[in-house]
């Protein structure tokens, strides 16, 4: 052989060595992408849950608390809000601006069915009625599944957000669009340490 063709097949040798690698690179990402957002496929699945339980939740309050319209409105308004950014995320699970919108819907409702437990409170035949007191323990229920889900979105897209970062794949990464995915975050609010008092 000649050294001519030696040294072309060496090249192409070569070639077709890092066009795997960077296949290797691509599809690492590609799994990866994947795997957050199916994670946020499992939230939304229990946001969804907790969406569909909200209205049960104010029917069942409504004849208690006829005097507290304002307080079941903002927790119609704050579901409708929640519902619409959970949508915008679901179509979109990398786009931060739309989960940032969600964190922030998902505080407001928060603050809102916090506001409507601590008001049905003062009610003691609404503390003692048992669609109530179902509709609470679904909603608890889901809240638990959804911070599951939760952990396991922001680990998968941590894990995502690491690959895409590091050297050679961040240029590979650069090369493609594969964005960053933000993290649901926790509200301050649920952050803080409750405080007990006798």
């Amino acid at each position: 052989m000649s050294p001519v063709i030696i040294t072309l097949l060496v090249l192409l040798g070569v070639g077709l060595l890092l066009a795997l690698w960077l296949m290797g690179i691509y599809n690492g990402l590609v799994v990866a992408r994947n795997r957050f957002k199916n994670a946020f496929a499992q939230i939304d699945v229990q946001l969804k849950r907790r969406y569909d339980l909200i209205p049960n939740l104010v029917e069942a309050v409504k004849g208690y608390m006829s005097h507290e319209r304002e307080t079941l409105d903002a927790v119609i308004k704050a579901r409708k809000s929640a519902m619409a950014a959970e949508q915008k995320v679901a179509a979109d699970p990398s786009d931060p601006a739309a989960m940032k919108e969600l964190n922030q819907a998902e505080t407001q409702l928060g603050g809102t069915l916090g506001r409507l437990f601590a008001l049905s409170e003062a009610y003691p035949d609404l503390k003692a009625n048992q669609n109530m007191l179902a509709l609470q323990e679904e909603l608890t229920s889901t809240e638990n599944k959804i911070g599951f889900a939760r952990q396991a979105f922001n680990d998968a897209a941590a894990t995502y957000n690491i690959r895409r970062e590091v050297f050679p794949a961040n240029t590979v990464a650069g090369m493609f669009g594969f964005k960053e995915a933000a993290l649901l975050e926790t509200a301050e609010t649920e952050r803080a340490a409750p405080k007990v008092s006798f």
